[in-house]
């Protein structure tokens, strides 16, 4: 490890562990301390008895354009744990009219396709693709209803399933800005940007455990069951952190806070944070008999909105699902299965058992409104930065942003302890 102070990371999951590896990588001694007894929190994997399989507390997709997860993968030696298609393309049904197609982005940033009616979206025109630029225009104050029309085709079979899994939040009502930031950087830069990517074996083989294998093999500490309750300050600079023991800060030592929001904000009560959620409803189910080799199939006019496939797992993401999480676990399951019977045309006798997971606070949502209320990476104190999808990366609240926050952090941690070093 290089001379000078210590970062210490209060929390484990992606923002966390990503700032951790980023520290890890310059020399920097680091230490996380993570409340729960495992690393990873919204992105991590487990064993569920009822299943008999490894499954994931979250369905989440990566595209090939965000270069932050790639570069974190990259670090840890995790590059070939993700797998989808060679070329980019995300395959559709419309279970109401039985209709199939698949979105095949060109391999340009200029959608040249448009002007063959086989390759545009069912029942869509060449008119309606141009509407994209509207968002390039829009303010932070524009919702996507401010700039895309709500009702046709292009509507149904296209926009509402790629911004409500995206943005986890009702569609019309979703920040603008943030939609086309996610666009600029992956369907706006071609076929090579947005192939999409799912964990091949488990979040936590991807994501995770990599990460504590690299953060230990650097002398890096993780200390789990340690919840820190306190964070004491005099003026601009952090002084202690106090959890099961008080911690104390350094002149050259760095804290970055990497927690949801509502910790984040009662160890920091001046902070602002967002302060609405959404919840996201996932389903998986173990399948008797052989499965169609795919990996994700994007559902209109069901409960679902994307069906993920792993072996003999498959796993039913339902985004923006407040009013959804109120049902019982059963009517859940039923609802899901109907979407997966239609979908792989299977009868009742090849469910096998199954599990139902409600994350209420999922994600923040992603309104202007909530998005105004996102803080930057620098919250105002000396020698404290924040870190998670959460905070002001520009981004919607995914992997892509949680990572990117993580760094952010980090290479402010690093730019302070070089100005302690040097004072």
């Amino acid at each position: 490890m290089k001379a000078g102070g210590e970062v210490h990371v209060i929390g484990a999951g992606l923002a966390g562990l990503s700032a951790a590896v980023r520290l890890a990588e310059a020399g920097i001694c680091v230490t996380v301390y993570e409340a729960a007894p495992n690393a990873g929190g919204r992105c991590r994997s487990f064993y569920d008895k009822r299943l008999d399989r490894i499954i994931d507390n979250g369905n989440h997709l990566v595209l090939s354009g965000n270069f932050s997860v790639m570069h974190y993968l990259d670090t840890i030696g995790a590059e070939n744990e993700l797998k989808g298609p060679t070329r980019a393309e995300f395959p559709f049904v419309d279970i109401g009219d039985n209709l199939f197609w698949t979105v095949r982005p060109d391999r340009g940033a200029i959608p040249w396709s448009i002007f063959k009616g086989e390759r545009r979206v069912p029942g869509t025109s060449i008119s309606d693709y141009f509407s994209v630029w509207r968002l390039f225009r829009a303010s932070p104050l524009n919702t996507v209803s401010d700039c895309l029309a709500t009702e046709g085709a292009m509507w149904h079979h296209f926009w509402r399933p790629i911004i409500v899994s995206a943005l986890n939040t009702n569609p019309a009502s979703a920040s603008a800005t943030l939609l086309w930031n996610m666009l600029r950087e992956t369907f706006g830069k071609g076929e090579a940007a947005c192939r999409p990517l799912i964990a091949k074996h488990g979040l936590s083989q991807s994501f995770v455990d990599p990460a504590l294998a690299y953060l230990s093999g650097k002398g890096c500490k993780v200390r789990f069951n340690q919840r820190i309750r306190e964070i004491s300050s005099v003026g601009h600079n952090v002084t202690a952190i106090e959890g099961t023991e008080t911690v104390e800060i350094g002149k050259k030592d760095t804290v970055i806070l990497a927690v949801p929001p509502v910790p984040a904000e009662q160890l920091v009560p001046d902070l602002l944070v967002p302060n609405a959620f959404q919840t996201i409803v996932n389903g998986h189910f173990r399948i008797l008999g052989e499965l169609p080799e795919t990996s994700l199939i994007g559902i209109v006019g069901g409960t679902a909105e994307w069906l993920f496939v792993r072996g003999d797992i498959v796993s039913v993401t339902i985004s923006a699902a407040s009013k959804l999480s109120g049902k019982s676990e059963t009517e859940i399951a039923d609802s899901m299965w109907a979407d997966i019977r239609l979908v792989f045309g299977i009868d009742v006798s090849r469910r096998g058992p199954c599990r139902i997971i409600k994350e209420k606070r999922a994600t923040f949502e992603q309104t202007p409104e909530q998005v105004a209320r996102r803080p930057t990476t620098m919250m105002g104190c000396a020698n404290m930065f924040l870190a998670g999808d959460w905070t002001n990366t520009g981004l919607p609240a995914t992997l892509e942003g949680a990572v990117r926050s993580g760094i952010a952090a980090a290479n402010c941690a690093l730019n302070h302890m070089e100005m302690s070093e040097a004072s």
